[in-house]
């Protein structure tokens, strides 16, 4: 064709956003996503906005952020996932090298096998509430299916413990009461051996935390190999009372807690069997709705809950929580493989200058590289041609162009970091007034004669009593002030 390049793989002049001015955007998205924080379709059509901007063209449509997804297949839109700060700050791998140094040196240390090595963790429950599944619905019908629950969100607590071998000892319920029922036993078909605590709002405290810990102990002292048997556990406060270290001392219990906010993947319990537990109630309490229960009492929930702590508390689910969190058997790189989230600066890969070639910059440091090159090229040139060197020239202009996009969109980010920053100081500046021991309610405009004039109320043994006076929407309710005050605020009432 004469030279010319073809249509189909020509850029359309109607783009407003260069080729280069797109990669920049492309590899921005790339690093943020990178680092935890995906920007939205909104931030990338900013991020091309901001360019644009700063050479004085339109800004682009409303579908182009959508179109500019689609073009680029190393890009994809998805549904975030919320991700807790703390929780994504401790999924470091550094961290997680120390947890499991350290698992590793106390089962050295204290000779502990397989079947004396336990987990156990507590999970709540709101008796009427089932959690989300998936249903079959109409096609035609529009947004997402609704269940039926019962509603009842009166709380109870399951202690559940199991071993690297998937045996378990039997589970310790905490429920909202004051006294033991006995239709909890008699109507519910209740495992002698399973425990029930009633406690004033169906959470765990530390006396309730002993009483665990007894409960393991008398369930696993006959069952042990090793003089010692290891808990791993979550740091609840009922797990840090010193009645509870006293006792683990003195039975030859050594525990060691979890990192913080990383029980979602060191927890056995969590990693394989908690979610089954809580799915597998909801199709219990799914149930009874369908025979028209309608209000989940403490039986309906017993009853629930041993049907799905059988069906989902199994010898597979335990060692496959013990397998996933790498703890049984011993593998690391189990957890530590799952972890996608950095939040750090990354830090720019260094380079040779020695061996240095003609190409688009990607960084400031490259510029002097560059330079040199161009200057040793025109030395050697004489009659030579000046391709070379014009390839070179427009390499570094390309180079400067993209810093320059990037400097765009890095000035951006820092003006609205700048005004978050200019905001949070502002409020940290405020003087803030405590009111929590007035008595009374100011309207608006009494509250402001009271700044301007000063006005202070004196509790003394002269003052005197001033009935409520309804102002607009406000009342200015009893409060004790002197005489000399209630003048004021009486003279100010009638002009308001």
């Amino acid at each position: 064709m004469d030279g010319l390049t073809p249509r189909t793989e020509t850029r359309a002049n109607c783009h407003k956003i260069t080729q280069l001015e797109e990669k920049v955007i492309v590899e921005y998205i790339l690093d943020m996503d990178r680092r935890g924080f995906p920007p939205k379709i909104k931030g990338v059509e900013d991020m091309a906005n901001y360019i644009l901007e700063s050479r004085n063209a339109k800004k682009v449509g409303k579908l182009w952020a959508h179109r500019f997804v689609k073009r680029h297949t190393e890009l994809k839109t998805r549904f975030s996932r919320v991700y807790d700060f703390q929780r994504a700050l401790c999924e470091d791998p550094k961290l997680l090298e120390e947890w499991f140094r350290l698992v590793s040196n106390m089962q050295a240390k204290y000779g502990i096998l397989d079947c004396d090595f336990y987990n156990f963790d507590e999970t709540g429950f709101m008796m009427g509430i089932i959690s989300a599944a998936m249903v079959v619905t109409d096609a035609e019908r529009r947004g997402r299916g609704k269940a039926v629950q019962p509603g009842n969100r009166e709380w109870a607590t399951a202690i559940i413990c199991g071993n690297g071998e998937g045996e378990t000892i039997p589970p310790f319920l905490v429920v909202q009461g004051q006294i033991h029922l006995s239709n909890w036993y008699t109507e519910t078909d209740f495992p002698a051996d399973w425990a029930i605590k009633p406690t004033s709002n169906g959470w765990t405290n530390n006396e309730t935390g002993l009483e665990w810990l007894k409960h393991f102990d008398k369930h696993t002292i006959h069952r042990r190999k090793g003089k010692y048997r290891m808990l791993v556990l979550d740091r609840y406060e009922s797990h840090k009372s010193i009645s509870f270290q006293s006792y683990c001392k003195a039975n030859d219990i050594i525990y060691i807690r979890l990192p913080l906010y990383s029980s979602h993947l060191t927890q056995p319990l969590d990693v394989g069997c908690f979610s089954v537990l809580k799915r597998s109630y909801g199709c219990q309490i799914d149930g009874f709705i369908k025979v028209h229960i309608n209000h989940i009492s403490k039986i309906e929930f017993f009853i629930a809950f041993k049907a799905a702590y059988q069906e989902s508390i199994t010898v597979q689910n335990m060692k496959a929580g013990f397998r996933g969190a790498g703890l049984i058997p011993f593998n690391p790189e189990a957890v530590l493989s799952k972890l996608d989230i950095r939040i750090h600066t990354p830090t720019p890969p260094p380079f040779d200058l020695d061996l240095w070639i003609s190409q688009t910059l990607h960084n400031p440091t490259e510029a002097p590289s560059q330079s040199t090159l161009v200057k040793s090229r025109i030395s050697r040139h004489q009659s030579s041609s000046p391709t070379p060197i014009f390839k070179t020239v427009l390499a570094l202009a390309k180079g400067t162009e993209r810093l320059a996009y990037e400097n765009t969109l890095l000035n951006a980010e820092n003006r609205i970091l700048r005004k978050a920053n200019e905001a949070l100081s502002k409020h940290r500046r405020t003087k803030k007034l405590n009111y929590s021991k007035k008595k009374y309610l100011l309207d608006k405009k009494l509250w402001i004669y009271y700044l301007n004039k000063r006005l202070i109320f004196r509790f003394n043994a002269t003052s005197v009593k001033m009935g409520g006076i309804l102002m607009g929407k406000h009342l200015l309710v009893d409060a004790v002030v002197s005489v000399e005050s209630q003048v004021i605020i009486q003279e100010l009432v009638k002009s308001i």
